[in-house]
């Protein structure tokens, strides 16, 4: 086949060179031509129709009319005949080889008008089909002109100074100006306001930012002033990260594409043998004349083009990426596309996974109300969580949010390995421990024993309010299940997909989050080994996805039929290099949205397949019948492939799907 060109592998312009900015600007149009000339090359080759109309009354006009003819050839087709002629020397069968023997034929045996307007309908298809094309290549690349090309740096003296975004350097001070975008990636310095994430994430609702959050280049500042410390240069921002995490999904050929690939390779000599013979046989079996028969077998080359079966993948394929990557969801090549629809199963860890992975208080009581007032439990308890930095600690602080600052802050502040803390308030010293404390200290009581007893078998972790004489309260600290983990759940169910928790948290935690999720397979206390273990007996039922940190979870991930990755916009070293599937927003949502996806582009990749092999089928009928035309061959060969290269845009157009936090 004809190898020169690259928007398809049977029919594309040269390839083009980016410019400095990265952004691809027009074809090298060496072998098309351009509009004007096809303009008038479709012009010519009508005239040249015209007077061979009226050739028989004026047969002066038959010179006038293959001069005409010429012109338009040669203004259509200078570049498919240099294409063709290569691609016969090296003893492949392309398009352009196919066309410029057609054409050459046609003429020959005096069929000059139609030869004409063959090669000019042919360059005018291929023009409209290469920019269709381009709609798919470049709606990625778009990404990253949402990025400012100017940023505002700030001096030392204080006053911003406009710079080339491409100039600034990392570790900068930037400002941003409420309701522009933020042009570089960055940790917010100084400000409050919130941004609209969704060209990165696939967020629809805006992420409120303060000092040391992270930002990203081409999100939207949206109510008030934010000064950010560049951290990536435009070069390495998660805008470019994502294209070209997508323009290297894309270079992946799906499983159906290489199929057809190796289909065309095959099919388009035995279409040539296949018109030879037609040109042959036909007079000596089936009584036509030598002209009507070579003309059939050039039509029969016409219609032989495989442009639209090779068509009918990858344009399907970079659309469905493309649409990926604006909810959100990277997809490591068309391989990575077509497997999704194919899962079984989905295993999911919990922390962090179907929880947040940020234990929270989810309820607290004193044991004895009489003895302590809650007030004041819950602020001795504020008093001592406060200081610590330990989870747990932190998660009874954040739930208590005590009011105002204690006259007496705690003092002395020690940490009880394997227990907890202890510290000193008012001369007093309290503790903030776990039952193990408890006992050795000899407070255990069965009214606390049931009452730990109830947390513990809803998965929550305990602390323990105590002085040195009593308990005085328990809390109870739990990491919460993900924001719409249910809906996700539901719908992974009604995709025919069974969720599964594989986790190495306690077995009451696990079953706890599995239940509240709607998962009714989970599994606690699983060590590395066996969750490869699990992993193996549910592959043997259908092909398995695994969803992880890709790093806890990286050698069930690496065991996996496909990997996804949470959280790529926090963990993108990582979740890029390992995973077949980053979900850039941590939104469960976003992995039944993928296999969907698989399933619709899977749908699309063989309607196509079907459109071109089709009308194909009917045009080879035709033509064994000796009822086809050259003209019509070329309208029917690249209206087909326009029509496969819509079929597969409709992906691109899939509605983004605007969730709520």
């Amino acid at each position: 086949m004809d190898t020169k060109h690259t928007h398809h592998s049977c029919c594309s312009p040269a390839p083009r060179k980016p410019d400095a900015h990265g952004h691809d600007h027009g074809h090298d149009h060496g072998v098309l031509p351009g509009w004007p000339r096809i303009g008038a090359a479709l012009g010519l080759a009508l005239l040249a129709e015209i007077s061979h109309w009226f050739t028989p009354q004026y047969p002066a006009l038959e010179y006038a009319g293959m001069a005409l003819a010429v012109v338009a050839i040669a203004l259509s087709g200078l570049g498919v005949y240099k294409a063709g002629l290569q691609s016969l020397a090296r003893l492949q069968l392309g398009i352009h080889a196919l066309m410029a023997v057609a054409v050459t034929g046609a003429f020959l045996i005096g069929q000059w008008p139609e030869a004409a307007m063959v090669m000019a309908l042919y360059a005018a298809a291929e023009r409209i089909e290469e920019r269709a094309m381009d709609r798919a290549r470049l709606a990625i690349r778009n990404l990253l002109r949402l990025a400012p090309d100017t940023s505002e740096v700030l001096q030392p003296n204080g006053h911003s100074l406009t710079v080339p975004t491409a100039d600034v350097p990392t570790g900068a001070l930037v400002r941003v100006a409420p309701g522009a975008r933020i042009p570089l990636d960055g940790e917010v310095i100084a400000g409050h306001s919130s941004v609209n994430q969704a060209p990165i994430t696939g967020e629809s609702v805006p992420v409120d930012k303060a000092p040391g959050d992270s930002v990203w280049a081409g999100s939207i500042n949206q109510q008030a002033e934010l000064q950010l410390r560049v951290s990536a240069a435009t070069a390495n921002s998660m805008l470019a990260r994502i294209v070209q995490a997508v323009e290297q999904a894309q270079a992946s050929k799906a499983p159906t594409q290489r199929f057809v690939d190796r289909f065309a390779a095959i099919y388009t000599p035995i279409v040539m043998v296949l018109a030879l013979a037609l040109a042959v046989l036909a007079p000596l079996l089936l009584g036509w004349t030598w002209l009507d028969a070579i003309y059939q077998a050039l039509a029969l080359l016409v219609i032989a083009c495989p442009c639209a079966l090779v068509l009918s993948t990858p344009v399907t394929v970079v659309s469905a990426l493309t649409a990926a990557a604006r909810q959100g969801v990277l997809l490591k090549g068309g391989s990575v596309l077509e497997a999704a629809r194919q899962l079984r199963s989905i295993a999911l860890d919990k922390t962090g996974t179907l929880t947040t992975g940020k234990p929270t208080l989810v309820d607290w009581d004193v044991l004895d109300a009489a003895q302590t007032p809650r007030a004041e439990a819950a602020l001795r308890a504020w008093q001592v969580a406060s200081r610590s930095d330990h989870p747990v600690s932190h998660a009874v602080a954040q739930g208590l949010q005590t009011e105002g600052v204690p006259t007496s802050p705690a003092q002395d502040l020690q940490a009880l390995p394997g227990r907890g803390v202890q510290a000193r308030i008012e001369g007093q010293t309290y503790y903030l421990v776990n039952l193990r404390w408890a006992q050795e200290q000899q407070l255990d009581s069965p009214a606390l024993q049931a009452a730990v007893q109830a947390h513990t078998r809803l998965g929550r972790s305990v602390s323990l309010l105590a002085t040195a004489q009593q308990v005085l309260a328990v809390f109870a600290v739990a990491d919460s299940l993900r924001p719409h983990a249910q809906e996700a759940v539901q719908q992974l169910q009604a995709l025919g997909i069974t969720p599964v928790v594989l986790s190495g948290d306690h077995p009451d935690a696990v079953q706890a989050i599995a239940q509240q999720a709607g998962i009714l397979q989970a599994e606690g206390g699983l060590l590395p080994e066996d969750k490869l273990r699990r992993m193996h007996q549910l592959q043997a039922e259908g092909a398995v996805g695994m969803v992880g940190d890709g790093i806890n979870d990286a050698p069930a991930l690496a065991q996996a039929d496909m990997g996804f990755a949470m959280g790529g916009a926090h963990s993108t070293d990582m979740a890029m290099e390992t995973a077949d599937v980053v979900l850039m927003h941590d939104d469960l949502r976003r992995i039944p949205d993928t296999i969907a996806l698989s399933q619709r582009a899977h749908r699309v990749l063989w309607q196509n397949i079907a459109l071109a092999l089709g009308i194909k089928a009917a045009f080879f009928a035709l033509a064994l019948m000796g009822h086809a035309s050259m003209w019509l061959a070329v309208l029917a060969d690249m209206g087909v492939s326009l029509l496969v290269v819509a079929n597969g845009l409709r992906l691109r157009s899939t509605p983004h799907k605007k969730y709520d936090r």
